[in-house]
């Protein structure tokens, strides 16, 4: 089976139908997010500016150089910003008794209720590990003996503060803009300028800690390099020598020019070629008589003057036959030479003939030839090429190799001139002022955070119910599972005061009662040579409503004048009795049993309706259907009415429905939307397959059409018209 296309309409099917989970989804987490916005204790942010750019200073020249992007370098003075070293600096510059005990001694008060509540789990975990003995089970390193040396004041700054630092660059800039964020705006300022002066006095500290390794590294790296530079000298040489590279760039330039004229003149060949293989076809295709009608012969020079002879002799002998006979000398010499001029003429044409086939012949020997020099032509740049890459290649690995050489020279000598400098810049260009405003929570971001992850959270977990959803919930769903026609829905019937065949019979127009109307006529349309005389409703399991569709399908189609007989054979659970208002003290299992046959049929409280009701409850159903009565009752009834619906038991709680089945044309399954599981039906339908059962279709009863997401607006133009 294909897989079905979903398209946009599917979605929005599922979101309309589980809108009360989006909505209820979205005003949980957005009322979340409001109180956690505006209970939470407001942060200040306060940040300095610096400049950071790496020394490119020269010793001599004191002049600068271009520095390329570096993220590697920035990266590392970040960490040298965030560092314990800088951060021991700024608590270094400090009165620690007086910082702490203002600022930080308050944190405690200070926590958000999500760290209270942690706290207070943590609390609650370690007092019910007491109770149930898990701590006498701790290790020894973990014995109050054992407890870890609490930190000092000094050290919980450190920590504090170095937690808090936060370093950014500015965009396209070298700036670098470092901030701390505390619920006091005035520490805020004062540990973010802090943070800056420390930063520049650590890069001090480093270079003071010089040493001259760098200089016995750089000496050891140069001397390597020099000597991949003498090899890479030699590799090139060699490579030079053994494939002849002395006038490759010379020959390199010269090759796409006689290409480009072999190319030429191979085109123009090709097309002397067809223009004389035109003439060629032409001349062996036409009569030899002929030979002078083509252009290219008729034009030749040799036989366009024969021809002017011949006419001139012709005229010479048209008007000497006026004096002379045709045995007169002078009339033979003119004949003769008339004859002789025609033989002249004929050998000129197979001249002409045989010069073109020449030339045809000539120009494809010529194609051929301009054809094989392109291909070596194109074979030798193709190499020369190959070579050329190769030699450009060992070249830039030599300048490569010198460039780093020399680089590598030129850098120790300076090194030794500079070596007291400071590889690293920084200037502080703006310093942290005294915050104003709270940079979090930020409220208006929060919000809509929570408006996006409302909607698309509360989309995700309808698509999600959706998915857990395993219920009959749509009639393209049945078909498309088991290929079965879902041939009705019956709508919700929610008048707990009257049956549904009252309503149907008293509302003719409501949409209930259109429901049954077009389930008749899908019954009826089910067969191409009639519809099926008796007819079994059942359900998979109790509670489905299949009792209601059959009493009200029966009522619907005894309105169109066919004589129907509605049986309860339900003797489980009969409800017929109650859905017409008839006695139910005599009926089918009275009849079974073979104890009455009298009062089996009822009359109904709609025309050309008959009911025979289930009878008192008898102790074995399934034996009674499987007598040979109610195989005769229903050849009997088969000749008297038109039409016999038969409602059955649920199919998986007993057997009944599949020994009805046996005596029914059809068999019509009554699913409820919402209840009706999809593992009902897998289990019912393999029953009723292995039964070689008749199925006529499915009814979805219970169907809302606006909760399943397929309402159209049909409902109100049926109310509309029933009000009109």
């Amino acid at each position: 089976m294909d897989e079905k296309e979903i398209h946009l309409r599917d979605y929005f099917r599922i979101v309309n139908k589980r809108r009360n989970t989006v909505f209820t989804f979205f005003i949980i987490t957005f009322t979340l997010v409001v109180i956690a916005t505006f209970t939470a204790t407001p942060i200040y942010r306060a940040a300095t500016k610096v400049m950071v750019e790496r020394n490119t200073s020269t010793a001599l020249g004191g002049g600068y150089r271009y520095t390329p992007y570096d993220p590697e370098f920035l990266e590392t003075q970040y960490q040298i910003i965030k560092s314990v070293a800088v951060t021991q600096k700024v608590v270094q510059g400090f009165n620690v008794e007086k910082i702490y005990d203002t600022f930080f001694s308050k944190e405690g008060s200070k926590q958000s209720v999500m760290a209270t509540s942690v706290s207070w789990l943590k609390g609650l975990y370690s007092s019910f590990k007491e109770m149930i003995g898990i701590e006498e089970f701790a290790p020894e390193s973990q014995t109050p003996d054992n407890d870890p040396i609490p930190l000092t004041k000094t050290e919980q700054l450190e920590h504090v503060i170095q937690g808090g630092i936060d370093v950014q660059p500015v965009q396209n800039s070298r700036v670098v803009e470092i901030s701390f964020m505390s619920d006091n705006p005035a520490l805020a300022m004062k540990i973010s300028n802090s943070i800056a002066r420390a930063y520049i006095d650590k890069l001090l500290d480093m270079r003071m800690e010089t040493s001259s390794y760098s200089i016995r590294w750089m000496t050891k790296k140069s001397e390597a390099q020099r000597i991949k530079l003498e090899d890479s000298e030699r590799d090139l040489n060699k490579y030079q020598k053994d494939n002849d590279i002395i006038t490759i760039e010379d020959r390199m330039t010269v090759l796409p020019e006689r290409l480009s004229e072999l190319s030429r003149r191979l085109t123009k060949s090709e097309t002397d070629k067809k223009e004389l293989g035109a003439v060629y076809n032409q001349i062996k295709s036409i009569n030899r008589n002929d030979l002078e009608t083509i252009p290219a012969i008729a034009d030749n020079l040799s036989i366009d003057s024969i021809k002017k002879q011949i006419i001139t002799s012709e005229q010479k002998i048209s008007e000497l036959s006026k004096k002379y006979g045709r045995k007169h000398p002078t009339m033979i010499s003119a004949k003769d030479e008339l004859k002789g001029l025609q033989g002249k003429k004929k050998s000129e044409i197979r001249k002409a003939v045989q010069t073109i086939e020449n030339q045809f012949q000539l120009a494809i020997s010529n194609e051929n030839n301009l054809r094989t020099l392109l291909n070596e032509t194109k074979f030798e740049a193709t190499t020369l090429n190959e070579k050329y890459i190769q030699l450009k290649i060992l070249k830039r690995e030599v300048e490569t190799n010198r460039y780093l050489y020399d680089a590598l020279v030129k850098k120790m000598k300076e090194k030794g001139l500079t070596e007291e400098n400071s590889s690293v810049n920084v200037w502080v260009i703006e310093k942290a002022v005294l915050p104003q405003f709270a940079a979090s929570p930020n409220k208006k971001r929060n919000l809509l955070l929570a408006i996006i992850l409302g909607i698309f959270g509360g989309v995700g977990l309808a698509f999600f119910l959706e998915y857990l959803d395993n219920t009959v919930k749509s009639p393209e769903d049945i078909e498309e599972r088991y290929d079965i026609p879902v041939i009705g829905t019956i709508g919700l019937f929610k008048n707990k005061k009257e049956t549904v065949v009252e309503t149907i019979l008293k509302q003719s127009s409501s949409p209930l009662s259109e429901n049954f109307k077009s389930l008749r006529t899908s019954v009826f349309l089910s067969s191409a040579d009639r519809p099926p005389k008796t007819l079994l409703v059942t359900s998979m399991s109790p509670g489905e409503g299949k009792s209601s569709v059959s009493a009200s399908f029966a009522a619907t189609v005894a309105e169109t004048g066919k004589k129907t007989l509605l049986i309860d054979a339900d003797m489980r659970r009969p409800v017929q009795h109650n859905n017409f208002r008839i006695e139910n003290t005599s009926g089918l299992s009275l009849f079974l049993a073979g104890v009455s046959s009298k009062n089996l049929i009822h009359k109904g409280s709609v025309q050309n309706l008959d009911i025979i009701s289930s009878g008192p409850i008898p102790p074995n159903p399934s034996e009674l259907l499987s007598s040979d009565r109610i195989v005769k009752m229903m050849k009997k009834l088969y000749q008297t009415y038109d039409m016999i619906i038969i409602d059955s038991p649920p199919l998986i709680s007993v057997s009944d429905a599949l020994i009805l089945s046996k005596y029914v044309e059809g068999t019509l399954i009554v699913s409820s939307a919402g209840s009706t599981t999809y593992e009902m039906l897998n289990k019912g339908l393999k029953l009723f397959n292995e039964n070689n059962t008749n199925l006529t279709g499915m009814v979805i009863n219970k169907f809302d059409a606006k909760k399943s997401g397929y309402y159209y607006g049909y409902g109100d133009y049926y109310y509309s018209s029933a009000q009109s």
